[in-house]
C-alpha cells in the first residue's frame, strides 16, 4: 500500500509540475506574441519617413538598360563583395510578346518592408529618410528577413570577408568596412554616400559623390536617383516625363521606393549584353 501511495503521490507531483510548465510556456508564448505585435506596430509607425526630410528613391528605365552589369560591378567594388554576395542583380526577362529585356534589381527599399517586421532584434530598421538599413552588430544571422523578402534582395554571409573585390579599382574603391561572417547583407542605397554628400552640401542624385555607386556607374543613364518629395529632383522629373512607371509586386502592398519604366517593344537598345 505504501508503494502504491508513493506512486500516486509521484504521479500527482508530476502532473502538477507539467501543468506549471505548460502554464509557463503559455504565458511565455503570450508575451512573445505581445512583443511581436508591439514590434510590428512600432515598425509600421517608423515606416513613415521624417515629414520634414527627404525620401530617397530610384527609377530604372528598362528601355535604357543594356545588361552591361556595371551597376553590379560598382556595387561589388564599393561594398567589397564577392560574386556570391550580390546586392544588385541583372537578369534577362521576356515580355508577353517574346521581346527580351534586362531587369536590374537592387533592394526595393520598401515603405512596408517585410524584412523589418520579422526581424526579432531590430537589426533591420527604417532610417528617417525611408532607407531600409542594417545594423550588422545586432544581426544574429537568423535569416528571417531573407525568407520574408519577396524580392530576393538579401544575401547571407557564409564565409569570411574577401580581401579585395576583383572590380576594385576599375569600378571603384572599397568605401565600407567588411561585415563579419554570419550576418545578412543587402543594398542600402549607398547611404554612406548620401550622408557624406549632404554634410558637404551636395545633392544626392545630382552630385556623383553623394549618389549611389550603381547610378553613377550606369553608362546609359538608365538609373535615376533623388528625393521623391522634391518636385525638382532628378527622379521626380523623370517620373513626370515617363508615360508610365511601375513597381515590382505592388500587389503585396510593400510600397517599394524603386520605380521602373517598363519595356517598350518598339524601342531597340543600341547595345546588347555579351
Amino acid at each position: 500500500m505504501q508503494n502504491s501511495d508513493e506512486n500516486t503521490s509521484n504521479k500527482e507531483v508530476s502532473r502538477r509540475d507539467f501543468l506549471k510548465i505548460a502554464g509557463g510556456l503559455a504565458a511565455t508564448m503570450g508575451l512573445t506574441q505581445f512583443i511581436s505585435i508591439q514590434t510590428l506596430a512600432s515598425s509600421l509607425e517608423a515606416a513613415k519617413p521624417d515629414s520634414d526630410g527627404p525620401e530617397w528613391g530610384m527609377l530604372i528605365d528598362i528601355n535604357l538598360c543594356i545588361g552591361c552589369d556595371y551597376c553590379t560591378y560598382a556595387c561589388q567594388a564599393v561594398n567589397n563583395l564577392g560574386d556570391d554576395m550580390l546586392y544588385n542583380v541583372v537578369t534577362t526577362e521576356t515580355t508577353q510578346n517574346g521581346t527580351e529585356f534586362f531587369l536590374s534589381r537592387p533592394c526595393m527599399q520598401c515603405a512596408e518592408a517585410p524584412c523589418v517586421h520579422v526581424c526579432p532584434v531590430e537589426a533591420t530598421y527604417y532610417r528617417p529618410d525611408g532607407i531600409v538599413e542594417m545594423d550588422y552588430k545586432r544581426c544574429i544571422g537568423c535569416r528571417y528577413c531573407q525568407v520574408a523578402c519577396p524580392y530576393d534582395a538579401r544575401v547571407f554571409n557564409w564565409r569570411e570577408p574577401i580581401e579585395k573585390s576583383e572590380f576594385n579599382p576599375t569600378f571603384g574603391a572599397q568605401e565600407l568596412p567588411n561585415r563579419e561572417r554570419g550576418v545578412v547583407e543587402k543594398c542600402h542605397f549607398c547611404s554612406h554616400r548620401i550622408d557624406d554628400g549632404l554634410a558637404r552640401k551636395q545633392t544626392p542624385g545630382v552630385h556623383p559623390q553623394a549618389t549611389p555607386a550603381c547610378v553613377v556607374a550606369c553608362p546609359t543613364g538608365a538609373r535615376v536617383f533623388g528625393d521623391l518629395r522634391d518636385p525638382e529632383s532628378p527622379i521626380s522629373k523623370a517620373r513626370e516625363e515617363a508615360r508610365v512607371t511601375l513597381r515590382l509586386r505592388e500587389e503585396l502592398s510593400t510600397a517599394p521606393r524603386v520605380y521602373y519604366i517598363p519595356p517598350d517593344s518598339a524601342y531597340k537598345p543600341p547595345f546588347t549584353k555579351d
